[in-house]
């Protein structure tokens, strides 16, 4: 919208109805020119249709488009280095530490930028568990962004809540900001910048929805292991007896598909704390992965892309019809859907439990096709898988991503989330898992028969079935080898799975070959583990793989 052009916007009558007391001159906002606070989806559908920031889509979704930026600009995030933080981060490739002053004079001129300019604010909390609640704001540019948040986190309820809002932490969105490298001291024209000291995030110049709520799982990664509280990068769901389970994972490893389970209530999708009371979700929306998703096997998220209130980003639509192309990835393979967790109909109404993990699942998708579907880890073997983080980058989920998958090391499988030691959350991850009595195991959701480009991604029915036997205590029952390589434990049988899938190397035409490749992926676990050994226990390290003789 122009600055310059007076006139009523469809939601311009009831853009202050839930204002806030504290209001934006508290974040240094002044002389802007209208605040739209806390509008509901109805009205941002309208803003940003108005607006022309994009379409509705057949069944109702609204659909955008994000630009240049269809992924995370994992290499654009920076943390203000200052004495709250100092000592306390893991300094280094994802926490890039950012000069106080540079970003006072950023965010100055972040302020005066968005003077005169309309902006959409919303007011909710991040965090479940009223214990470990956190208010926060979301101030943006973008009417869709506003309904993104609104989707995405715990919107507040009543009047008098929005009323009375302090946010503990704010999120500033200005899509439309380009910094400046010579000026600003980031990368390039695009930043994503966490301030602790102030409470604040700025992110400028990317419409990526995602870093909305990446930034707040930072914060919360943070501040949660402070207070003794595991912040995880997970889905999580609960049987009928209040078993939960959690499901670590990147992006493209089944996280999302595999916690929506019909037979198992959902918690949430893929951010969430590990308190001494149970499990809660960060979240009150989910953030799910869309591209070629199929009715017949995710029948719950793929309902969501047709239903009112979702925002696709990215998907290709047929602009006559509406009608939505879900196979196409013209834009991105990282086509996404932002919904409220409601959406989904079998799911936990309070987004947390009162009640602690039997299994933790450990989600990899190993593209070399060599490690076996499923196998149980003891804890230092969980320790070790869990702070190595090994997948491969699936095509999209990234900026600069080919299409062949790439091996990838990510600390507690999110290492760009984490900002502590990965041994501060792989340590409580072991303690909570004794303390509670939990199993942990790592399931690969990659190829078999042959890496990539050879074989073929493992069938979602074995993945299933292979879960399924774990959860229910089947494989409690199984006769296991031990990995030559890994020293884990690998069943020999599972109900409903042929024999010749659990172990991989039998798919292989070439078992010489098979082997060369399963060594060398041990040799890239050794030498990436190196890079946490110092404030990680030897013990540890050693529970790692062994090479071939």
């Amino acid at each position: 919208m122009s600055k310059y052009l007076k006139f009523a916007t469809p939601a311009a009558a009831q853009a202050g109805d839930l204002k806030s007391r504290f209001g934006l001159e508290n974040h240094g906002l002044t002389h802007v020119d209208r605040v739209y606070w806390n509008l509901p989806a109805p009205a941002l559908y309208e803003e940003a249709i108005f607006r022309n920031e994009g379409f509705m889509g057949h069944g109702g979704p609204f659909v955008v488009n994000t630009g240049k930026w269809s992924a995370r600009a994992a290499q654009e995030k920076y943390v203000v280095r200052e004495h709250s933080t100092e000592d306390k981060i893991w300094w280094g490739e994802y926490n890039r530490p950012y000069d106080p002053q540079l970003f006072s004079a950023l965010h100055g001129r972040v302020q005066a930028f968005l003077q005169d300019e309309e902006l959409f604010v919303q007011d909710c909390n991040i965090g479940a568990d009223p214990n470990y609640r956190l208010p926060v704001r979301v101030i943006t540019e973008y009417a869709w962004h506003s309904l993104f948040a609104r989707n995405l986190l715990i919107p507040l309820k009543t009047q008098d809540e929005y009323q009375n809002h302090v946010p503990e932490f704010t999120v500033i969105v200005a899509p439309s900001f380009h910094c400046d490298p010579r000026v600003d001291g980031t990368r390039s024209s695009t930043a994503i910048i966490l301030d602790f000291s102030k409470r604040l995030a700025l992110i400028c110049n990317t419409s990526y929805a995602g870093e909305i709520k990446k930034s707040l799982f930072t914060v919360m990664n943070f501040l949660l292991p402070l207070r003794e509280v595991l912040a995880m990068h997970c889905s999580a769901n609960v049987g009928a007896d209040g078993d939960a389970a959690l499901f670590f994972g990147l992006s493209g490893t089944g996280k999302t598909t595999l916690s929506a389970d019909p037979n198992r209530k959902l918690i949430g999708d893929d951010e969430h704390g590990w308190s001494d009371e149970g499990i809660f979700n960060f979240e009150g929306g989910c953030y799910a992965k869309v591209i070629r998703l199929s009715a017949e096997h995710e029948p719950e998220i793929y309902a969501t892309t047709r239903r009112f209130g979702t925002v696709l980003e990215n998907v290709v639509q047929d602009r006559t019809s509406r009608k939505l192309d879900l196979d196409d990835d013209r834009f991105t393979e990282n086509t996404r859907a932002g919904y409220p967790l409601d959406f989904i109909p079998n799911v936990v109404p309070e987004a947390m439990v009162n009640s602690h993990p039997k299994h933790v699942v450990l989600l990899t998708c190993d593209a070399q096709g060599v490690l076996p579907p499923i196998a149980r880890l003891d804890p230092l073997h969980a320790v070790y898988h869990f702070m190595s983080g090994y997948t491969s980058k699936i095509a999209g989920t990234e900026i600069g991503l080919g299409i062949e998958p790439e091996i990838a090391f990510s600390a507690c499988f999110g290492a760009p989330f984490m900002v502590h030691h990965p041994f501060v959350y792989a340590d409580m991850l072991r303690r909570k898992m004794l303390k509670h009595g939990a199993t942990c195991w790592l399931v690969n959701t990659g190829w078999v028969g042959g890496g990539w480009g050879v074989g073929k991604r493992i069938s979602i029915r074995h993945t299933r079935n292979l879960l399924n036997a774990a959860l229910d205590g089947k494989l409690d029952r199984a006769e296991y080898r031990r990995d030559r390589l890994f020293g884990f434990e690998v069943p020999l049988a599972c109900p409903d799975v042929p024999t010749d899938v659990l172990d991989p190397s039998t798919s292989w035409g070439n078992k010489d070959e098979y082997w060369k490749r399963y060594d060398a992926l041990a040799a890239r676990y050794i030498e990436n583990f190196k890079l946490y050994q110092k404030g990680c226990p030897t013990e540890v390290a050693e529970a790692g793989p062994k090479r071939l003789k």
